[in-house]
Protein backbone atom coordinates (compact mmCIF):
# COMPACT_ATOMS: atom_id res chain seq x y z
CA UNK A 1 0.00 0.00 0.00
CA UNK A 2 2.91 2.39 0.71
CA UNK A 3 3.56 3.80 -2.81
CA UNK A 4 -0.16 4.45 -3.35
CA UNK A 5 -0.56 6.04 0.09
CA UNK A 6 2.38 8.38 -0.45
CA UNK A 7 0.98 9.45 -3.82
CA UNK A 8 -2.53 9.81 -2.42
CA UNK A 9 -1.34 11.95 0.49
CA UNK A 10 0.51 14.22 -1.94
CA UNK A 11 -2.59 14.71 -4.12
CA UNK A 12 -4.62 15.38 -0.99
CA UNK A 13 -2.15 18.07 0.04
CA UNK A 14 -2.41 19.71 -3.38
CA UNK A 15 -6.22 19.76 -3.11
CA UNK A 16 -6.03 21.21 0.38
CA UNK A 17 -3.65 24.06 -0.51
CA UNK A 18 -4.50 24.99 -4.09
CA UNK A 19 -8.30 24.62 -4.07
CA UNK A 20 -9.85 27.35 -1.88
CA UNK A 21 -12.79 26.52 0.38
CA UNK A 22 -14.97 29.14 -1.31
CA UNK A 23 -14.59 27.27 -4.60
CA UNK A 24 -16.62 24.43 -3.10
CA UNK A 25 -19.17 26.74 -1.49
CA UNK A 26 -19.86 28.54 -4.78
CA UNK A 27 -21.29 25.38 -6.31
CA UNK A 28 -23.41 24.34 -3.34
CA UNK A 29 -25.49 27.40 -2.56
CA UNK A 30 -28.68 26.63 -4.51
CA UNK A 31 -31.43 24.45 -3.10
CA UNK A 32 -31.65 22.15 -6.12
CA UNK A 33 -30.51 18.78 -7.48
CA UNK A 34 -27.39 20.23 -9.12
CA UNK A 35 -26.00 21.53 -5.83
CA UNK A 36 -26.51 18.08 -4.28
CA UNK A 37 -24.62 16.46 -7.16
CA UNK A 38 -21.80 19.00 -6.96
CA UNK A 39 -21.48 18.45 -3.20
CA UNK A 40 -20.94 14.72 -3.67
CA UNK A 41 -18.60 15.17 -6.65
CA UNK A 42 -16.48 17.71 -4.78
CA UNK A 43 -16.49 15.67 -1.59
CA UNK A 44 -15.45 12.26 -2.95
CA UNK A 45 -11.74 13.12 -3.57
CA UNK A 46 -11.32 15.11 -0.34
CA UNK A 47 -9.37 13.30 2.42
CA UNK A 48 -11.72 14.25 5.28
CA UNK A 49 -12.70 11.79 8.01
CA UNK A 50 -16.14 11.51 9.57
CA UNK A 51 -15.29 14.05 12.28
CA UNK A 52 -13.17 16.38 10.15
CA UNK A 53 -15.96 16.73 7.60
CA UNK A 54 -18.37 18.18 10.18
CA UNK A 55 -16.77 21.64 10.70
CA UNK A 56 -16.23 21.84 6.94
CA UNK A 57 -19.92 21.15 6.38
CA UNK A 58 -20.91 23.75 8.98
CA UNK A 59 -18.64 26.21 7.19
CA UNK A 60 -20.43 25.40 3.93
CA UNK A 61 -23.74 26.06 5.67
CA UNK A 62 -22.54 29.52 6.62
CA UNK A 63 -21.56 30.04 2.99
CA UNK A 64 -25.31 29.52 2.30
CA UNK A 65 -25.02 25.97 0.98
CA UNK A 66 -28.36 24.16 0.81
CA UNK A 67 -29.35 21.54 3.39
CA UNK A 68 -29.37 18.83 0.73
CA UNK A 69 -25.88 19.78 -0.39
CA UNK A 70 -24.64 19.65 3.21
CA UNK A 71 -26.14 16.17 3.65
CA UNK A 72 -24.64 15.00 0.36
CA UNK A 73 -21.23 16.33 1.39
CA UNK A 74 -21.43 14.77 4.87
CA UNK A 75 -22.35 11.34 3.49
CA UNK A 76 -20.05 11.10 0.46
CA UNK A 77 -16.87 12.77 1.70
CA UNK A 78 -15.69 10.54 4.59
CA UNK A 79 -16.40 7.29 2.72
CA UNK A 80 -13.49 7.80 0.38
CA UNK A 81 -10.71 10.14 -0.73
CA UNK A 82 -8.00 10.25 -3.32
CA UNK A 83 -5.61 8.52 -0.91
CA UNK A 84 -8.03 5.75 0.03
CA UNK A 85 -9.01 5.15 -3.61
CA UNK A 86 -5.38 4.48 -4.51
CA UNK A 87 -4.89 2.35 -1.39
CA UNK A 88 -8.05 0.35 -2.19
CA UNK A 89 -6.70 -0.36 -5.66
CA UNK A 90 -3.36 -1.50 -4.25
CA UNK A 91 -4.82 -3.95 -1.72
CA UNK A 92 -8.27 -4.95 -3.01
CA UNK A 93 -8.05 -4.54 -6.76
CA UNK A 94 -9.51 -2.34 -9.46
CA UNK A 95 -13.10 -3.50 -8.95
CA UNK A 96 -13.35 -2.22 -5.38
CA UNK A 97 -11.40 0.93 -6.31
CA UNK A 98 -14.17 1.75 -8.82
CA UNK A 99 -17.20 0.54 -6.86
CA UNK A 100 -16.27 2.34 -3.64
CA UNK A 101 -16.26 5.98 -4.90
CA UNK A 102 -19.25 5.32 -7.18
CA UNK A 103 -21.24 3.99 -4.23
CA UNK A 104 -20.20 6.99 -2.11
CA UNK A 105 -21.26 9.37 -4.88
CA UNK A 106 -24.68 7.78 -5.39
CA UNK A 107 -25.31 7.48 -1.64
CA UNK A 108 -24.44 11.13 -1.07
CA UNK A 109 -26.66 12.35 -3.92
CA UNK A 110 -29.65 10.25 -2.81
CA UNK A 111 -29.22 11.35 0.81
CA UNK A 112 -29.08 15.00 -0.21
CA UNK A 113 -32.20 14.69 -2.36
CA UNK A 114 -34.06 13.04 0.55
CA UNK A 115 -33.08 15.87 2.87
CA UNK A 116 -34.21 18.51 0.36
CA UNK A 117 -37.56 16.77 -0.03
CA UNK A 118 -38.31 15.85 3.59
CA UNK A 119 -36.75 18.68 5.64
CA UNK A 120 -38.19 22.10 4.94
CA UNK A 121 -37.20 24.01 8.05
CA UNK A 122 -33.64 24.95 9.00
CA UNK A 123 -32.32 23.36 12.18
CA UNK A 124 -28.71 24.36 11.68
CA UNK A 125 -26.92 27.25 13.31
CA UNK A 126 -25.44 30.22 11.51
CA UNK A 127 -22.87 31.16 14.09
CA UNK A 128 -19.95 29.08 12.90
CA UNK A 129 -17.33 30.98 10.96
CA UNK A 130 -16.45 29.99 7.44
CA UNK A 131 -13.04 31.44 6.84
CA UNK A 132 -10.14 29.04 6.69
CA UNK A 133 -7.37 29.25 9.22
CA UNK A 134 -4.42 31.20 7.85
CA UNK A 135 -1.50 28.88 7.08
CA UNK A 136 2.07 30.11 7.01
CA UNK A 137 4.79 29.20 4.55
CA UNK A 138 5.06 28.76 0.80
CA UNK A 139 2.44 26.70 -0.97
CA UNK A 140 4.78 23.78 -1.82
CA UNK A 141 5.83 23.60 1.84
CA UNK A 142 2.20 23.68 2.97
CA UNK A 143 1.37 20.86 0.53
CA UNK A 144 4.14 18.67 1.96
CA UNK A 145 3.32 19.58 5.56
CA UNK A 146 -0.36 18.77 5.15
CA UNK A 147 0.29 15.59 3.14
CA UNK A 148 3.06 14.04 5.19
CA UNK A 149 2.59 15.50 8.65
CA UNK A 150 -0.93 16.79 9.31
CA UNK A 151 -2.69 13.88 7.61
CA UNK A 152 -0.38 11.28 9.13
CA UNK A 153 -0.85 12.86 12.55
CA UNK A 154 -4.62 12.55 12.07
CA UNK A 155 -4.93 9.07 10.58
CA UNK A 156 -1.52 7.47 11.14
CA UNK A 157 -2.49 5.78 14.39
CA UNK A 158 -5.80 4.56 12.97
CA UNK A 159 -4.05 3.27 9.87
CA UNK A 160 -1.62 1.31 12.05
CA UNK A 161 -4.51 0.02 14.16
CA UNK A 162 -6.29 -1.08 10.98
CA UNK A 163 -3.21 -2.98 9.83
CA UNK A 164 -2.78 -4.63 13.23
CA UNK A 165 -6.46 -5.58 13.34
CA UNK A 166 -6.13 -7.01 9.84
CA UNK A 167 -3.13 -9.09 10.94
CA UNK A 168 -5.00 -10.32 14.03
CA UNK A 169 -7.99 -11.27 11.89
CA UNK A 170 -5.74 -13.12 9.47
CA UNK A 171 -4.12 -15.13 12.28
CA UNK A 172 -6.89 -15.54 14.86
CA UNK A 173 -10.16 -15.87 12.94
CA UNK A 174 -10.83 -19.42 11.71
CA UNK A 175 -11.18 -19.79 7.97
CA UNK A 176 -14.65 -21.29 8.45
CA UNK A 177 -16.03 -18.44 10.61
CA UNK A 178 -17.58 -16.29 7.90
CA UNK A 179 -18.19 -19.27 5.68
CA UNK A 180 -20.84 -20.32 8.23
CA UNK A 181 -22.78 -17.22 7.15
CA UNK A 182 -22.31 -18.01 3.48
CA UNK A 183 -26.01 -18.61 2.85
CA UNK A 184 -26.96 -15.47 4.82
CA UNK A 185 -25.10 -12.51 3.31
CA UNK A 186 -27.59 -10.06 4.85
CA UNK A 187 -26.72 -11.36 8.32
CA UNK A 188 -23.04 -10.77 7.53
CA UNK A 189 -23.82 -7.17 6.62
CA UNK A 190 -25.88 -6.55 9.75
CA UNK A 191 -23.05 -7.88 11.93
CA UNK A 192 -20.57 -5.61 10.13
CA UNK A 193 -22.90 -2.60 10.55
CA UNK A 194 -23.25 -3.26 14.27
CA UNK A 195 -19.47 -3.16 14.56
CA UNK A 196 -18.67 -0.40 12.05
CA UNK A 197 -21.18 2.33 12.91
CA UNK A 198 -20.11 3.12 16.50
CA UNK A 199 -16.35 2.72 15.92
CA UNK A 200 -14.03 5.38 14.53
CA UNK A 201 -12.11 4.18 11.47
CA UNK A 202 -10.82 6.28 8.59
CA UNK A 203 -11.42 5.44 4.94
CA UNK A 204 -7.83 4.28 4.51
CA UNK A 205 -7.62 2.37 7.79
CA UNK A 206 -10.73 0.38 6.89
CA UNK A 207 -9.09 -1.12 3.80
CA UNK A 208 -6.74 -3.68 5.40
CA UNK A 209 -9.51 -4.70 7.82
CA UNK A 210 -11.97 -5.34 4.98
CA UNK A 211 -9.33 -7.19 2.96
CA UNK A 212 -8.46 -9.43 5.91
CA UNK A 213 -12.12 -10.19 6.54
CA UNK A 214 -12.59 -11.15 2.90
CA UNK A 215 -9.66 -13.53 3.13
CA UNK A 216 -11.51 -15.20 6.02
CA UNK A 217 -14.64 -15.77 3.96
CA UNK A 218 -16.54 -12.48 4.27
CA UNK A 219 -18.58 -11.78 1.15
CA UNK A 220 -17.51 -8.88 -1.11
CA UNK A 221 -20.83 -7.16 -0.36
CA UNK A 222 -20.25 -7.27 3.40
CA UNK A 223 -16.71 -5.98 2.88
CA UNK A 224 -18.17 -3.07 0.91
CA UNK A 225 -20.52 -2.37 3.83
CA UNK A 226 -17.43 -2.08 6.06
CA UNK A 227 -15.76 0.27 3.56
CA UNK A 228 -18.88 2.48 3.31
CA UNK A 229 -20.40 2.57 6.79
CA UNK A 230 -17.20 2.35 8.84
CA UNK A 231 -15.59 5.61 7.62
CA UNK A 232 -18.88 7.44 6.99
CA UNK A 233 -20.09 7.63 10.57
CA UNK A 234 -19.08 7.09 14.18
CA UNK A 235 -20.69 7.74 17.55
CA UNK A 236 -18.94 11.08 18.06
CA UNK A 237 -19.98 12.41 14.65
CA UNK A 238 -23.58 11.30 15.23
CA UNK A 239 -23.74 13.34 18.46
CA UNK A 240 -22.18 16.42 16.87
CA UNK A 241 -24.40 16.30 13.78
CA UNK A 242 -27.48 15.85 15.99
CA UNK A 243 -26.49 18.95 17.96
CA UNK A 244 -25.59 21.08 14.93
CA UNK A 245 -28.12 19.90 12.33
CA UNK A 246 -31.11 18.58 14.25
CA UNK A 247 -32.80 15.26 14.90
CA UNK A 248 -34.56 14.76 11.55
CA UNK A 249 -31.43 15.62 9.57
CA UNK A 250 -29.38 13.15 11.63
CA UNK A 251 -31.99 10.41 11.22
CA UNK A 252 -32.01 10.75 7.43
CA UNK A 253 -28.22 10.91 7.41
CA UNK A 254 -27.94 7.60 9.30
CA UNK A 255 -30.74 5.83 7.43
CA UNK A 256 -29.20 6.77 4.09
CA UNK A 257 -25.77 5.41 5.04
CA UNK A 258 -27.17 2.18 6.48
CA UNK A 259 -29.72 1.59 3.73
CA UNK A 260 -27.45 2.27 0.77
CA UNK A 261 -24.48 0.38 2.20
CA UNK A 262 -26.69 -2.73 2.48
CA UNK A 263 -28.19 -2.07 -0.97
CA UNK A 264 -24.80 -1.78 -2.67
CA UNK A 265 -23.54 -4.78 -0.71
CA UNK A 266 -26.42 -6.92 -1.94
CA UNK A 267 -25.98 -5.64 -5.51
CA UNK A 268 -22.28 -6.44 -5.41
CA UNK A 269 -22.99 -9.98 -4.22
CA UNK A 270 -25.71 -10.35 -6.86
CA UNK A 271 -23.26 -9.61 -9.68
CA UNK A 272 -21.43 -12.84 -8.87
CA UNK A 273 -18.07 -11.20 -9.57
CA UNK A 274 -15.28 -12.87 -7.62
CA UNK A 275 -13.53 -9.76 -6.30
CA UNK A 276 -11.86 -11.69 -3.52
CA UNK A 277 -10.33 -14.27 -5.89
CA UNK A 278 -7.74 -11.84 -7.19
CA UNK A 279 -7.62 -9.14 -4.51
CA UNK A 280 -7.42 -11.62 -1.67
CA UNK A 281 -4.80 -13.73 -3.41
CA UNK A 282 -2.65 -10.72 -4.23
CA UNK A 283 -2.92 -9.39 -0.69
CA UNK A 284 -2.16 -12.60 1.16
CA UNK A 285 0.26 -14.32 -1.20
CA UNK A 286 2.42 -11.43 -2.41
CA UNK A 287 4.83 -11.96 0.46
CA UNK A 288 5.11 -15.67 -0.31
CA UNK A 289 5.90 -15.36 -4.01
CA UNK A 290 8.60 -12.69 -3.96
CA UNK A 291 10.22 -10.07 -1.82
CA UNK A 292 8.98 -6.51 -2.24
CA UNK A 293 10.68 -4.58 -4.99
CA UNK A 294 13.31 -2.04 -3.87
CA UNK A 295 10.97 0.81 -4.76
CA UNK A 296 8.15 -0.60 -2.62
CA UNK A 297 10.56 -1.28 0.21
CA UNK A 298 11.88 2.29 0.08
CA UNK A 299 8.32 3.68 0.05
CA UNK A 300 7.33 1.48 2.98
CA UNK A 301 10.38 2.65 4.95
CA UNK A 302 9.68 6.32 4.21
CA UNK A 303 6.02 5.95 5.13
CA UNK A 304 6.89 4.15 8.37
CA UNK A 305 9.37 6.86 9.40
CA UNK A 306 6.88 9.62 8.58
CA UNK A 307 4.16 7.94 10.65
CA UNK A 308 6.54 7.45 13.60
CA UNK A 309 7.65 11.09 13.45
CA UNK A 310 4.09 12.44 13.19
CA UNK A 311 2.85 10.30 16.08
CA UNK A 312 5.86 11.17 18.25
CA UNK A 313 5.25 14.88 17.69
CA UNK A 314 1.57 14.38 18.49
CA UNK A 315 2.46 12.58 21.72
CA UNK A 316 5.04 15.24 22.61
CA UNK A 317 2.50 18.04 22.12
CA UNK A 318 0.10 16.23 24.43
CA UNK A 319 2.51 16.10 27.35
CA UNK A 320 4.65 19.17 26.74
CA UNK A 321 4.11 21.88 29.36
CA UNK A 322 5.32 25.18 27.97
CA UNK A 323 5.47 28.24 30.23
CA UNK A 324 2.51 30.51 29.57
CA UNK A 325 2.52 34.26 29.09
CA UNK A 326 0.65 36.24 31.74
CA UNK A 327 -2.17 36.97 29.28
CA UNK A 328 -2.57 33.33 28.15
CA UNK A 329 -5.22 30.87 29.31
CA UNK A 330 -5.56 27.15 28.61
CA UNK A 331 -9.09 25.75 28.25
CA UNK A 332 -10.25 22.15 27.92
CA UNK A 333 -12.18 21.36 24.74
CA UNK A 334 -13.43 17.86 23.98
CA UNK A 335 -14.65 16.08 20.81
CA UNK A 336 -11.71 17.26 18.67
CA UNK A 337 -10.24 14.35 16.70
CA UNK A 338 -8.03 15.76 13.93
CA UNK A 339 -6.37 18.85 12.45
CA UNK A 340 -9.64 19.86 10.77
CA UNK A 341 -11.32 19.94 14.19
CA UNK A 342 -8.44 22.02 15.56
CA UNK A 343 -8.72 24.47 12.67
CA UNK A 344 -12.49 24.82 13.15
CA UNK A 345 -12.08 25.66 16.84
CA UNK A 346 -9.20 28.07 16.24
CA UNK A 347 -10.87 30.05 13.49
CA UNK A 348 -14.05 30.35 15.58
CA UNK A 349 -12.18 31.57 18.65
CA UNK A 350 -9.95 34.00 16.74
CA UNK A 351 -13.06 35.93 15.72
CA UNK A 352 -13.87 36.66 19.38
CA UNK A 353 -13.06 40.26 20.39
CA UNK A 354 -10.04 40.32 22.65
CA UNK A 355 -8.41 37.15 21.27
CA UNK A 356 -4.92 37.86 19.97
CA UNK A 357 -4.08 34.27 19.04
CA UNK A 358 -5.35 30.74 19.63
CA UNK A 359 -3.97 27.23 19.31
CA UNK A 360 -5.91 23.96 19.67
CA UNK A 361 -4.59 20.47 20.34
CA UNK A 362 -6.83 17.50 19.59
CA UNK A 363 -4.45 15.06 21.27
CA UNK A 364 -4.38 17.02 24.54
CA UNK A 365 -7.99 18.30 24.31
CA UNK A 366 -6.75 21.83 24.98
CA UNK A 367 -7.29 25.31 23.60
CA UNK A 368 -4.64 27.92 24.38
CA UNK A 369 -5.88 31.50 24.03
CA UNK A 370 -3.84 34.69 24.30
CA UNK A 371 -5.71 37.90 25.01
CA UNK A 372 -8.24 39.39 27.45
CA UNK A 373 -11.33 37.68 25.97
CA UNK A 374 -13.81 36.38 28.55
CA UNK A 375 -14.34 32.69 29.20
CA UNK A 376 -18.01 32.98 28.32
CA UNK A 377 -17.18 34.43 24.91
CA UNK A 378 -14.71 31.61 24.28
CA UNK A 379 -17.33 29.06 25.34
CA UNK A 380 -19.88 30.50 22.92
CA UNK A 381 -17.41 30.39 20.02
CA UNK A 382 -16.34 26.80 20.72
CA UNK A 383 -19.88 25.49 21.14
CA UNK A 384 -21.03 27.28 17.97
CA UNK A 385 -18.94 24.87 15.89
CA UNK A 386 -20.15 21.78 17.73
CA UNK A 387 -17.42 21.06 20.29
CA UNK A 388 -17.65 20.63 24.06
CA UNK A 389 -16.18 23.41 26.20
CA UNK A 390 -15.09 22.29 29.69
CA UNK A 391 -13.71 25.54 31.11
CA UNK A 392 -10.21 26.40 32.30
CA UNK A 393 -7.63 23.63 32.26
CA UNK A 394 -6.50 22.70 35.79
Amino acid sequence: MAPYLLLGFLIAGILHVYVPQRFYANYLSRDNKLSVLWAALLGVPLPLCSCGVIPTAIGLKNEKASRGAIASFLIATPQTGIDSILATFSLMGLGFAIVRPVAALITGVCGGLLVNRLIHDDNTTDDAPSACQVERGSKPWRVLKYAYFDMLRDIGLRLLIGLVVAALIQVAVPDEFFLSFGSQPLLQMLVILAIAIPMYICSTGSIPVAAALMMKGLSPGAALVMLMAGPAVNLASILVIHKAMGRRFTSLYLLTIVGFSILFGLLLNATGLQFYATAGQDACCAGETALPSPFKLICATILTLLIIYALMMKLFSKFANKPLDPDTTVYRVEDMHCSHCEAAVVRAVEKVPGVESAKASASANTLTVKGPATEEAIRTAVESVGYTFKGTQN
